[in-house]
């Protein structure tokens, strides 16, 4: 049923990509939030592409507007209806086709305000019907009707969609959707759906069609990696389905079976979660080279107390004596993690004990936000939210002492020899290349064109805040 709902796509790719022959038409793409938006605006680009559209840097010369939306942080809300205020003047001189899909499109008040304030959108897509995004164009330029595409149930698994990757040396591989854990400042539950996830065979016949085409970085993608094939473990015993011993039925059984790839040199994966990290995902990272030794263990705070509000099932000692188990058991193990500062009734003890758990574990990076209200979570509903002032000044604690620690661990790095990814070139300095360390950190160094998709090897020289300066030797 899949290949055909994706192959009745393929015709509808096909029916709008006539009806721009030879007309240059453009498209351009806003994408908030985190690196599954990203994956889904890569589709989102593939799709359109296939359809005869060509990218625009200006918005103004776009006859298709695409926004991706986020609904973690409260002001994705501002800016997109600040970016809608703006498209509202360029449809009013230019017959432009204005699409909105993500999780924000999961949220009903958000679609309702859409179709109160802003009737000019011209398509609506939740985050379950992405795929369905051919047909919803083509409704909207054929038909000149304005479609809602929006369902609360969890959708299907769709393989086969296009895909234009934003670089051509890594690649980003999504393994499952949803979350089951229902933390109560998190609205992703509500608007991804519960967990799911990919056929194992599905995610290796990528990656492998990815080595082949020059890819040498993956990453891993999931609002919680290693609940990868919990859910569709539960079914199959439920059901008295005997699994074969070396079946991919778990997530460290998928990092070992990504390892074995040929072509592939780099192994990453986002996001895992402290409650479910078992002693094979541990024995796994320690044993394939080519995964990273940074592992991102999301703490979000450093009470136990405030955990407990959070429902993230864990304490304070517990995620501690993990990071313990893995720095025993991983030789060279570092840590990236997120953290939520003010936290409905977070107390300054509370806080104390978060800048405790930074300072022992001595995190390579830390991911920092202010809490934000989220409609329809828990957390929204606690009484006692902490005042914005003070917000404000406890992040400003938590960026200093992680600000300090960041020259300490950079020093670190000095004199010793890192094999990196060539990226391409600075940002910042158009005449240096750019790559990344296994621990993500950024380095820059000197070198020709030619270097950018190789792996070489780096010696340290100098340190400076948010980036190492390299020799290649």
């Amino acid at each position: 049923m899949n290949t055909e709902i994706i192959e009745k796509q393929k015709e509808y790719i096909e029916k709008v990509k006539r009806i721009n022959d030879n007309k240059n038409k453009k498209y351009y793409i806003l994408t908030m939030g985190c690196q599954l938006n990203e994956n889904d605006s890569e589709k989102l680009i593939g799709i359109m592409e296939e359809m005869g559209y060509s990218k625009s840097e200006d918005i103004k010369n776009a006859d298709l507007y695409v926004i991706n939306t986020c609904c973690v942080r409260e002001n994705a809300e501002e800016k997109l209806f600040g970016k809608l205020g703006e498209l509202k003047k360029i449809k009013e001189n230019k017959n432009i086709i204005i699409a909105i899909g993500g999780c924000m499109m999961q949220e009903e008040h958000i679609t309702e305000k859409i179709k109160k304030s802003y009737p000019f959108v011209d398509v609506v897509f939740g985050t379950h019907t992405l795929h369905k995004f051919p047909e919803d164009l083509y409704i909207a330029i054929t038909k000149n009707k304005k479609v809602k595409d929006v369902i609360d149930i969890d959708g299907e698994i769709y393989e086969g969609l296009p895909v234009k990757r934003s670089s051509n040396k890594q690649a980003s591989v999504i393994i499952m959707y949803g979350c089951n854990n229902f933390c109560s400042y998190c609205i992703v539950p509500y608007v991804r759906g519960r967990e799911r996830s990919r056929k194992p065979e599905d995610i290796l016949n990528e990656i492998k069609e990815l080595a082949k085409e020059g890819y040498r970085e993956i990453t891993l993608l999931g609002q919680n990696v290693n609940s990868y094939m919990v859910e569709e473990n539960r079914k199959a015993r439920k059901e008295g389905i005997i699994q074969e011993k070396n079946e991919i039925n778990s997530f460290a059984k998928l990092l070992r079976a990504v390892s074995q790839i040929d072509g592939i040199e780099k192994i990453r994966f986002v996001s895992p979660h402290p409650k479910d990290f078992t002693d094979d995902v541990i024995d796994a990272i320690a044993d394939c080279d080519r995964v990273s030794k940074l592992v991102h263990l999301p703490l979000q705070s450093g009470s136990s107390n405030v955990l407990k509000r959070m429902n993230r099932k864990y304490t304070k000692e517990q995620y501690l004596e993990l990071v313990e188990k893995m720095r025993k058991r991983i030789p060279n193990v570092k840590f990236s993690t997120d953290i939520i500062v003010g936290f409905p009734e977070e107390t300054e003890d509370d806080f104390e004990d978060t800048l405790d758990v930074v300072r022992k574990v001595n995190f390579e990076q830390i991911f920092m936000f202010i809490y934000s209200r989220r409609v329809g979570t828990p957390a929204d509903k606690i009484e006692n939210q902490i005042p914005e002032e003070i917000k404000h000044k406890r992040f400003e604690r938590l960026k200093k002492l992680y600000e300090d620690g960041i020259q300490k661990n950079n020093e670190k790095y000095i004199n010793t020899v890192q094999r990196i990814l060539v990226e391409g070139y600075s940002k910042n300095n158009e005449n240096m290349l750019t790559g990344r360390t296994d621990s993500n950190k950024v380095v820059v160094l000197e070198g020709k064109a030619d270097l950018i998709g190789t792996s070489i090897n780096v010696k340290i020289v100098s340190e400076h805040m948010w980036y190492l300066k390299g020799e290649r030797v």
